[in-house]
């Protein structure tokens, strides 16, 4: 089976209780960072906006979110519910979605690498020396 090219791709192919996990996700996504650009990364959906934002992914029995180490961190007593490592939060299929909690963690993001961004520029551009 070739690997997907786009995000409806990955979706379609998943079996059909992580299919319906999976389009929540992707819509909670698209909902907190509406510019980002939908990708596939690694092989799994990924949003980009100032750099990656956040990859998904659906396995058997779950479904994942990979927002990086630093958004664990920050919301790691919002995340008690959930098992989570190092940058991955699985959702379980038998609990509904946190979707708010989900966009918390994506505009979080968004903004992370709005400032790293921000900041990256700032320390290319010439200083002011008079």
């Amino acid at each position: 089976m070739p690997k997907p090219t786009t995000v409806d791709e990955y979706i379609a192919v998943a079996i059909p209780e992580v299919k319906e996990y999976l389009e929540r996700l992707r819509s909670s996504i698209k909902q907190a960072a509406p510019q980002a650009e939908e990708v596939i990364s690694y092989d799994m959906p990924a949003y980009k906006q100032n750099g990656m934002v956040v990859y998904f992914g659906g396995f058997t029995k779950h479904v994942s979110l990979f927002p990086g180490a630093e958004a664990i961190e920050v919301f790691k007593n919002e995340l008690t519910d959930y098992k989570t490592s190092k940058g991955t939060i699985r959702f379980s299929l038998d609990k509904p979605l946190p979707i708010a909690l989900i966009k918390k963690i994506v505009k979080f993001r968004v903004a992370e690498n709005l400032a790293k961004q921000q900041k990256k520029q700032a320390s290319k551009s010439p200083t002011n020396k008079s």
